[in-house]
């Protein structure tokens, strides 16, 4: 079963207008996701701005009730996890939480799953938009999760298959060092439709199109 949730393009509107357009919109998610948990399903979710390079199911091993990626990888961090690393919720940075990436999270219709997602509401209700505090919906996750990891059982996945755009598309060593473990990549730490499409394609990774030329799976284009 697949949902799809759309951002309608805000053309012409003030910067201020478009960010609380895109918390109002963001910050429904928990509750989409909630609902979804809640008729006994598993739940993929990922944001637009992400190429599949293979098949991460394989990598939502176990059965745990939260799957998600760590966001520590920017231009502000630059902190390179080994590939043997630790999958426990990484411990909390300067500002007391911890930096989960709320762009791709795998969840299991568990008791512990529909509490993170019930607790991250909560969050968000604590913390509502505001021209002084411009609000976004991943400092409420990391909340939540930091407030429930005594009662959930929570996995972080592989850096090197799930990496982040921060270290992808800065860090051409670490990329060659780990050439063919990537997952699934990250175009964030990039704002802007076009921009982020630019990057896609200055790396090789915007494969929109290439069906209608014969070309369908990844090895294809190998």
């Amino acid at each position: 079963m697949l949902f799809l949730f759309r951002l309608p393009r805000m053309l012409k509107l003030p910067i201020s207008s478009v960010l609380r357009g895109f918390f109002n919109f963001t910050s429904r998610r928990p509750s989409h996701l909630l609902y979804i948990l809640e008729l006994g399903y598993s739940v993929m979710y990922n944001d637009v701005d992400m190429v599949w390079m293979a098949d991460p199911f394989p990598y939502l091993e176990g059965d745990h009730d939260v799957y998600f990626t760590d966001d520590m990888t920017g231009q502000l961090y630059q902190i390179v996890k080994p590939l043997n690393h630790f999958h426990d919720l990484p411990p909390p940075g300067k500002k007391g939480r911890t930096h989960i990436c709320s762009c791709m999270i795998y969840m299991r219709p568990t008791d512990g799953t529909k509490l993170v997602m019930k607790k991250w509401i909560e969050e968000l209700q604590d913390q509502p938009w505001s021209n002084v505090k411009k609000s976004n919906d991943q400092p409420a996750f990391n909340w939540a999760l930091n407030r429930t990891a005594a009662q959930v059982d929570l996995y972080l996945l592989p850096q090197a298959a799930f990496p982040t755009g921060g270290l992808y598309f800065k860090n051409q060593t670490w990329v060659q060092e780990t050439k063919g473990l990537h997952v699934i990549i990250h175009n964030n730490y990039i704002t802007g439709f076009e921009k982020k499409i630019k990057c896609f394609r200055d790396f090789g990774l915007w494969f929109v199109g290439l069906c209608s030329t014969g070309v369908t799976t990844w090895k294809d284009i190998k």
